[in-house]
């Protein structure tokens, strides 16, 4: 049991290194995976029950990275069909000044990151700031896109994958974690704007002309239903289905229409090679094996009875809410070091509580608190690499204290909710 734990805490420092090493970190985590199962198998577990548990977590994974695999093909089709060439061409014929421009594209980024995935968000969003600013105010817009970005996703069951996963694990319901999340997430919104806001100034933009972009009816439907399938996996969870089939639901019949406008409709030839299985080739699949292997690795754990032992140790057997909120609270804090998706698989298996409340708080901390350092969430770490120059001592100048204040002020707004109105 020990030497598994010590094999998973080795795997995710190497995973922490992976540049230095020069290692992507979805082959690291596929081979702890891969080492901590046949050490289960060894360990003197029954065979049938190591077996079980592999079964068990197999099926976790399952509807976790069909749902993610759908979602990633559905943005990509957005990206493809130019839906975002129009936002960007709507942004700049307002023509606002810095500052406006900046809260305009923030809000956008908070609503958007709650439908489409942060990451996503992320990446689009600092392509069009790159339109509007340069230099030290630049930074200053990329580093409040990716706090909202992370604060727009905690408030949706499809805005984030932490979200995502204590979704699909039922800890919450998708109603629940709009309606009680959405308040928290608009607070920390709000506070960590306007504090960035201020490093910008009222005077007129200076970025680059953008050509105006015309849609087909076609691709506007195409739009229309791809916006609608994230409506989908809700009504599935509704009526008590797995959420994956309503992406799914959603996927097929986007597909079918793409197909039947390129082949018997006019007016839609600039996109006669587009296919579904060449937008999917785009997706980020190696972050899906990332998530398949650090789940998986967890599962492995929770079959040794590691992960129990940890729970009894750090929350007793009968935890009491405040300890719960204060776990919360820390492990958002440690996010910012610590990957959230791994934290939030050790969350699910070590936290022994059914109140939906609590778990929605987790998913607050636990998917805003990486905003504080440029590495503590994925959405940051993106960013590093799309704006070479904004360092990690750049990042925490500019970040540290709207991150913060708005963490601590959500978290507020929470308790708020908990002990007066929920």
């Amino acid at each position: 049991m020990l030497a598994s734990g010590l094999i998973f805490m080795l795997g995710y420092f190497c995973i922490t290194l992976e540049h230095k090493l020069k290692t992507h970190k979805s082959a690291i985590a596929l081979f702890i995976a891969s080492v901590l199962w046949i050490m289960a198998a060894f360990s003197g577990i029954p065979h049938e029950i190591v077996i079980e548990k592999l079964h068990h977590t197999g099926g976790e994974i399952f509807g976790l990275i069909v749902f993610l695999l759908a979602a990633m093909t559905i943005v990509e089709t957005l990206i493809h069909f130019r839906f975002f060439d129009i936002v960007r061409s709507k942004i700049a014929a307002i023509g606002l000044a810095d500052r406006g421009q900046f809260l305009l594209i923030s809000t956008l980024t908070f609503f958007f990151s709650a439908l489409l995935d942060n990451l996503t968000v992320t990446i689009i969003m600092i392509q069009i700031a790159r339109r509007f600013f340069s230099s030290e105010r630049l930074f200053a817009v990329v580093v409040g896109i990716v706090i909202v970005a992370n604060a727009g996703g905690a408030w949706s069951p499809i805005g984030d994958v932490t979200t995502i996963m204590l979704w699909l694990a039922g800890k919450f319901s998708a109603i629940q974690i709009i309606t009680e999340w959405f308040l928290p997430s608009l607070a920390m919104w709000i506070t960590s704007t306007l504090m960035i806001a201020q490093r910008l100034s009222k005077k007129s933009w200076g970025g680059e002309k953008v050509e105006t972009v015309t849609l087909s009816w076609q691709e506007k439907i195409i739009i229309t239903v791809a916006f609608g399938s994230f409506v989908l996996p809700i009504i599935m969870n509704i009526v008590h289905l797995p959420p994956y089939l309503g992406l799914l639901l959603g996927l097929g019949i986007m597909w079918l229409l793409i197909e039947y406008f390129k082949h018997w409709t006019t007016g839609f030839s600039d996109n006669q090679e587009t296919s579904l299985e060449k937008l999917l080739q785009k997706t980020d699949l190696s972050s899906i094996k990332f998530f398949i292997g650090i789940l998986l690795a967890v599962g492995a754990l929770e079959a040794t009875g590691l992960l129990e032992l940890l729970s009894h140790s750090l929350f007793g057997s009968a935890p009491s809410d405040i300890r719960i909120i204060a776990g919360s609270v820390l492990m958002g804090l440690v996010s910012a070091v610590v990957d959230n998706v791994p934290l939030t698989a050790l969350a699910i298996v070590i936290i022994h509580v059914t109140n939906p409340q609590l778990w929605v708080l987790t998913a607050l901390t636990v998917g805003t608190g990486g905003s504080l350092l440029l590495i503590g969430s994925v959405s940051g770490v993106v960013a590093s690499g799309m704006v070479p120059e904004l360092t990690f001592g750049k990042y925490f100048q500019i970040a540290s204290l709207p991150v913060l204040l708005g963490y601590f002020i959500g978290v507020g707004v929470w308790a708020i909710q908990y002990y007066f109105l929920f």
